[in-house]
C-alpha cells in the first residue's frame, strides 16, 4: 500500500493539503478521515470540498445530520460517523448507498464503520503534536501523482 506522510504546521496548511488531495480524486473514490477529535479532520474535508468549488463557510461537520451533500461535478458527499456507536447502524442508515458511484466521499471517523468501507479506501490519518503541528499519513495515493499536483 502506497504510504507518505506530511508534517502540516498549521491549520491553513491542512487545508491546503485536503485541497490538493481533493484535485487528484476521481469519481467513485472514498476518503477516510482518521483521528482525534480536534486533530483537523473537518479542516481536511473544507479543503477538499474547496477543490470542487465549495467556499469553505459552507462546510460544516455534519455531525448531527450525518450526511451533507454537495452539487458538484462530481458530487462530493461529506459523513461524519462521530455519532455512530455501533458498526451495523452504518448499513441501518443506509450510509452505504452514497458510498462509490459517481461520487466523491469524504467520511470522517471512517475507522468506526471499516468493515463497511472498500478496500481501496483512501485514507488520511492525522495526529496531534501541538496547538498547530499536525502530522498527516495519506494512504492509498500514489506520491508520485501527489508530487505532479
Amino acid at each position: 500500500m502506497n504510504q507518505f506522510k506530511i508534517i502540516s504546521k498549521s491549520p491553513a496548511e491542512t487545508k491546503q493539503i485536503g485541497t490538493k488531495l481533493g484535485r487528484i480524486l476521481k469519481p467513485g473514490d472514498v476518503v477516510g478521515l482518521i483521528g482525534n477529535l480536534g486533530a483537523g479532520k473537518t479542516v481536511m474535508a473544507k479543503g477538499i470540498a474547496e477543490a470542487f468549488g465549495i467556499n469553505e463557510k459552507n462546510i460544516i461537520s455534519p455531525s448531527f445530520t450525518i450526511i451533507a451533500e454537495y452539487d458538484t461535478n462530481p458530487p462530493l458527499i461529506h459523513i461524519d460517523l462521530y455519532r455512530i456507536e455501533r458498526e451495523d447502524e452504518f448499513y441501518d442508515l443506509g450510509i452505504e448507498s452514497f458510498i462509490g458511484n459517481d461520487n466523491i466521499t469524504v467520511i470522517e471517523w471512517a475507522e468506526k464503520a471499516k468493515a463497511y468501507l472498500p478496500d481501496d479506501i483512501i485514507k488520511i490519518y492525522i495526529h496531534y503534536l501541538d496547538e498547530n503541528n499536525r502530522e498527516i499519513i495519506l494512504e492509498g495515493i500514489n506520491e508520485k501523482d501527489w508530487d505532479n499536483r
